[in-house]
């Protein structure tokens, strides 16, 4: 069968700074939106949040894939994902006497290292990686030089890229070359420009959980789908309060400290990436840049948000018109779009062949784009 979109790492209405809107049948009509056909639950050691996903209507057949995110006691965020929620349920009893909040915060910190996690994960027969691997913040590269640092002698079974990378960041990393990079959203809102904002293309032999996580773990990927990785918040080396931007030998050099406001300056992920690669690169799957296609209209139609109301009209009729947003973005010939809104359809043109001038972000702040 064709390949399908995933975006398997989100959040539910019960994690800090999330829309109360990251509910189950919002989250499923996103997808039918976006174009996404496998989504990951998010907070599945979350018991209601379990509950919610078990009385929810599916009609879209979308692959729902019960998953979480995890902190460590080294404030490394991990993404778990196990075929059944009965996995979660195991894991939540083991984890319990190391957390407090399991049945209060969606994506709770549990005071254990990362091998520890990952033992219990695998004998509730889950899988688990890295999330966003390269940020500056809560992640394995940020606090460690290597998976085994991290994991010790525990299975790693995918890692996510993040959305300040894409796979280049990762392919001269020796001791990836082996573990599939996934492309995920991260999402804290169901909103088009939010949820499947990054998504992997994988290779499934049917629509079920259990092709899902054979395909993940069999690193059957077609492409990677995600932003520009200038747009992310972390991308270069900059300060966390005035945002200017360093080399990473400048960085060096002022120990760290922003000679403007004294903040601090956080190693951005390009600068990180660069420091773990070899000479030898692996050959990815390709890596196809897009982007939002909220911001595309917003930016066309020259608002500030690409929640106003004129923006909203103008993409539900191009979902209404063509159907779901990926289509569009990837697929769709630019003449078709043209009738509709001739701005938006160049725009997508110029995204195509490469046409976009990038205003990296770094130090927390995102980076933004222009035609």
């Amino acid at each position: 069968m064709a390949g399908i979109a995933a975006d398997i790492h989100i959040h539910s209405c019960f994690s800090m700074a999330t829309s109360k809107d990251m509910v189950p049948e919002r989250i499923l009509k996103g997808c039918q939106t976006k174009g996404i056909a496998a989504i990951g639950t998010g907070d599945a050691l979350h018991p209601t949040w379990r509950q919610m996903w078990e009385d929810v209507s599916n009609d879209s057949g979308i692959i729902i894939l019960p998953t979480t995110e995890v902190e460590d006691e080294n404030r490394v965020h991990h993404l778990i994902a196990a075929e059944t929620p009965d996995s979660f349920a195991v894991m939540q009893e083991s984890f319990t006497p190391f957390c407090s909040h399991l049945e209060t915060a969606g994506r709770p910190h549990i005071r254990l290292k990362g091998e520890a996690i990952a033992k219990i994960v695998h004998e509730a027969g889950g899988f688990i990686g890295p999330a966003h691997a390269f940020t500056p913040w809560r992640s394995i590269y940020a606090a460690f030089s290597s998976l085994a640092d991290c994991y010790g002698d525990e299975e790693v079974s995918f890692l996510e890229l993040g959305l300040s990378a894409d796979s280049r960041d990762g392919a001269g990393i020796e001791e990836l070359a082996k573990i599939p990079f996934l492309t995920n959203s991260d999402a804290h809102s169901p909103v088009p420009e939010k949820l499947g904002r990054e998504c992997t293309i994988l290779d499934l032999q049917r629509m079920d959980v259990s092709s899902l996580l054979s395909a993940i773990r069999e690193g059957r990927i077609l492409m990677n789908i995600g932003f520009f990785p200038e747009e992310g918040k972390y991308n270069r080396t900059a300060c966390t309060r005035c945002f200017h931007q360093y080399t990473l030998e400048e960085a060096v050099d002022l120990k760290w400290r922003c000679p403007d406001d004294k903040g601090r300056i956080k190693k951005g992920v390009s600068d990180r990436a660069r420091e773990l690669s070899g000479k030898n690169v692996t050959k990815r799957p390709p890596y196809i840049h897009i982007l939002p296609l909220a911001e595309i209209i917003a930016n066309r139609l020259g608002t500030c948000s690409p929640r106003t109301k004129k923006c909203t009209l103008l993409y539900d009729e191009l979902i209404e018109t063509f159907g779901d947003e990926l289509s569009i973005l990837l697929h769709l010939p630019t003449d078709e779009i043209r009738s509709v809104h001739p701005g938006v359809a160049d725009a997508i043109a110029a995204f195509r062949e490469g046409r976009v001038t990038l205003h990296p972000g770094g130090g927390g702040q995102y980076g933004t784009f222009s035609f």
